[in-house]
């Protein structure tokens, strides 16, 4: 039986290994044949979205890994806006509308409120935090 899941993911793509594992769970439950529905993160997880990571030629690329696996299997990505916007982490539409000189929001990613969280938590069969 297939089920629809989300993920929370609140900790940073680097630094500890909560979004690695969060990472490694989604491949692993859409190998399995569920469906992930979508990725929403949180607190320090919106640093997943950013752009401007650069992590070093032998070390695991984690937010190009997040981009390949939404396009490949039609995940949405999702960062909180409140979070991200406290954390440097800003869309085009945010950077005009707060009139910030800079975007970094990674490709793939798009920034949204709490209701994105509340919907998922409501139309997914199953939803784990990292």
């Amino acid at each position: 039986m297939s089920l629809t899941y989300a993920i929370v993911v609140n900790g940073p793509a680097y630094g500890n290994q909560t979004s690695r594992s969060a990472y490694q769970f989604a491949r692993a439950l859409i190998e399995e044949g569920h469906v992930l529905q979508r990725v929403f993160f949180y607190q320090d997880g919106v640093l997943n979205g950013s752009a401007l990571t650069a992590p070093a030629s032998d070390e695991f690329d984690l937010v190009a890994a997040w981009q390949a696996l939404a396009k490949m299997h039609n995940v949405e990505l999702q960062t909180c806006v409140a979070a991200a916007l406290r954390r440097g982490i800003v869309s085009e539409q945010e950077a005009e509308q707060n009139q910030l000189s800079a975007v970094n929001l990674a490709d793939g990613f798009e920034q949204v409120g709490l209701g994105g969280l509340a919907e998922v938590l409501l139309t997914a069969d199953r939803v784990i935090q990292f």
